[in-house]
């Protein structure tokens, strides 16, 4: 029986503020065969996630902190390469949270067997069809209940998350109005999304003016992924009884100090607002819904996606810092 050589990235050092290459380490360690009841999985796919940031501390926030000088995880989409489980066999496309290693045994209860609707966009179960999407699906119609005719706040809107929940509010007949770091983004989220109204943060001046001008009714529904000042406009902007998906808040991930964050709050009372932070892991019995709306959604073309793909697992660092800078053009993947 073969022994394989796999390769890891590990966290070596938690980052203080932006994580640079020097938190990281390239290790390779062989590998025995799977014994019995285990696969061995080569991973074609990985997600880079910005939840990922919070693992890196010593505290866990909502999830675990990856441990130093160990390999760290996330989602991937992998093959089975050999197994000694009789209901895996070589070939099977399997789910896993084995990402930031090329090569695993696992038990094989703890990968799932994946039937992809198109062999050619593996990828997808990581973004739309994965996490991100299952995010986008339960935070915007569990947490923001969009009614038809209503206006939709979306802040990191061309990303993994934002994406789906902006044209997940115009299937729900919402007017639209997503915010992005650059002009090629909003132009694609207008002409392949139909998102009504794009407003780039980097360049539009004062946010909250701009998304009172785009939003001349005023907002019902915002999806948080940013936080501080994309908060701050929501709120000056929303309409009384408005609902807010709190998701994430990227803005701040990397702060080595809590920066200041919106002096409006008060607007939370007087305008009756209601705020849900919510968790995808909780929510894993929406799952066979949200695949079986957004695969019939895909195929009828109402559901766009867009990647960006970093070829190789040496530059998977390079693909996670990528998403601090806005480097990534919806969701970041590396094919490994």
């Amino acid at each position: 029986m073969s022994k394989y050589t796999a390769r890891q990235i590990h966290l070596v050092s938690r980052p203080a503020g932006m994580p640079t290459q020097d938190n990281f380490k390239l290790v390779e360690l062989e590998l025995n065969p799977p014994g019995k009841g285990q696969v061995l999985v080569k991973n074609r796919f990985m997600s880079v996630d910005p939840y990922m940031r919070g693992r890196m501390r010593a505290e866990g926030v909502y999830a675990a902190p990856y441990g130093l000088n160990e390999v760290m995880y996330g989602g991937a989409v992998g093959e089975v390469v050999e197994s000694a489980d009789s209901n895996l066999k070589a070939g099977d496309i399997v789910l896993n949270q084995a990402a930031w290693q090329d090569k695993f045994v696992a038990d094989a209860n703890t990968v799932a067997r994946l039937t992809p609707f198109d062999p050619d966009q593996l990828s997808l179960y990581l973004g739309t069809l994965g996490m991100p999407g299952l995010t986008a699906y339960v935070g915007l119609l569990k947490y923001g209940e969009p009614k038809e005719g209503e206006t939709v706040f979306v802040s990191a809107a061309s990303g993994a998350v934002g994406a789906n929940v902006c044209q997940i509010a115009k299937l729900k007949g919402c007017r639209v109005i997503g915010s992005v770091g650059s002009d090629a983004k909003a132009q694609w989220l207008k002409d392949e999304c139909g998102v009504d109204v794009v407003i780039n943060y980097k360049t539009c001046g004062d946010l909250s003016k701009a998304l009172a001008e785009a939003a001349p009714d005023g907002i019902d529904v915002y999806f948080e992924n940013v936080g501080g000042d994309h908060l701050q406009a929501a709120l000056n902007v929303m309409n009384p009884f408005g609902r807010i998906a709190a998701c994430g808040m990227i803005g701040s991930y990397n702060n080595a100090e809590p920066a200041p964050g919106p002096n409006n709050l008060m607007l939370i009372v007087g305008k009756k607002i209601r705020i849900n932070g919510f968790i995808v892991s909780d929510h894993a019995d929406r799952r066979a819904k949200f695949l079986e709306d957004m695969v019939g959604w895909i195929k009828e073309g109402k559901i766009k996606s867009r990647e960006t793909v970093v070829e190789g697992l040496d530059h998977a660092v390079d693909a996670f810092l990528g998403l601090f800078s806005g480097d990534n053009f919806g969701k970041m993947v590396v094919k490994i």
